[in-house]
C-alpha cells in the first residue's frame, strides 16, 4: 500500500454533518422507526432513503401523494423529537481532530438539519460549531439539490470548483456533484456511491495548508 493517497488541493472546505462529523444514526432510526410505524410503512425501507435529506423532503419521497403541508408539519415535530434526543450521538472517529486542523481554514457546515439540531448535536459530540454554516433554514430546497453547498461555496467567498464537499449520503453526495464541487466520502454509506475519494473515518485524513492559501488533503495508510 502506498504511504498516502493524494485527494487534492482545495481553497474551501464544506462539511456535511450527519455521518460525516457526527454519528447520530441511533437517533435517526429512533424517531423515524417511531414515524414509519405510525404511517404504516415498512421501517427499513424508510431507514434507507431518510440520509441526507431533510424530513419533510423525505416524507415526500416514501408518501408522494401526501399533502406537502403535513410533510412539513411532521418535519417540524420530527426536528423537535430528535433535538431532545441526544442519546448515542457521538463524533465520527477523527472527527474532532479534523475540525481543531481546519480552524482556521476556510470551511463551512451544510446541513439537513436546522440551526437548533444541529448545534445540539455537535455539542453533543464535543465539536466545535462552524462559524459559517447553511442550515435548513437557509435554503428552499434541501439536499439532493445542490443549494446548500453552492451559498456555503458563497458565503466562504470562493468558486463551486475551489471547493471540496465531505458527505455520507447518497443525496448528500448528489448535492455536491451538482454543486459542481469535488466529494470526499465519508462513512460505509458513500462507499458505495463512487465519491472522488473515499475514506473510512475522518483519522486517516491529513489536511496541510499553503502559504498560498491552498489547503493539501491526503489520506494516509494505515
Amino acid at each position: 500500500m502506498p504511504r498516502s493517497e493524494t485527494i487534492g488541493v482545495f481553497k474551501a472546505l464544506l462539511l456535511d454533518m450527519d455521518g460525516t462529523l457526527v454519528n447520530s444514526d441511533a437517533v435517526v432510526e429512533r424517531c423515524w422507526r417511531r414515524w414509519a410505524a405510525r404511517e404504516g410503512l415498512d421501517p427499513e425501507a424508510v431507514l434507507k432513503v431518510v440520509h441526507g435529506r431533510q424530513g419533510y423532503a423525505t416524507m415526500a419521497v416514501l408518501l408522494p401523494d401526501r399533502p406537502m403541508e403535513r410533510n412539513h408539519a411532521d418535519n417540524r415535530a420530527m426536528l423537535a423529537e430528535e433535538t431532545a434526543d441526544t442519546d448515542g450521538v457521538v463524533p465520527v472517529a477523527g472527527a474532532p481532530a479534523f475540525m481543531e486542523a481546519i480552524a482556521a481554514l476556510p470551511h463551512a457546515l451544510v446541513t439537513s438539519a436546522d440551526e437548533a439540531l444541529a448545534r445540539t448535536r455537535m455539542t453533543a459530540a464535543g465539536l466545535r460549531m462552524p462559524t459559517t454554516r447553511v442550515t435548513a433554514e437557509h435554503v428552499g430546497a434541501s439536499k439532493p439539490d445542490p443549494e446548500g453547498f453552492l451559498k456555503g461555496a458563497a458565503e466562504l467567498g470562493f468558486a463551486p470548483a475551489d471547493c471540496v464537499v465531505f458527505e455520507d449520503s447518497e443525496a448528500g453526495i448528489a448535492a455536491g456533484r451538482a454543486a459542481g464541487m469535488r466529494v470526499v466520502g465519508v462513512g460505509p454509506r458513500a462507499a458505495a456511491l463512487s465519491p472522488d475519494a473515499h475514506v473510512e473515518d475522518l483519522t486517516r485524513l491529513r489536511v496541510e495548508a499553503a502559504a498560498d492559501g491552498s489547503i493539501g488533503l491526503r489520506i494516509t495508510a494505515r
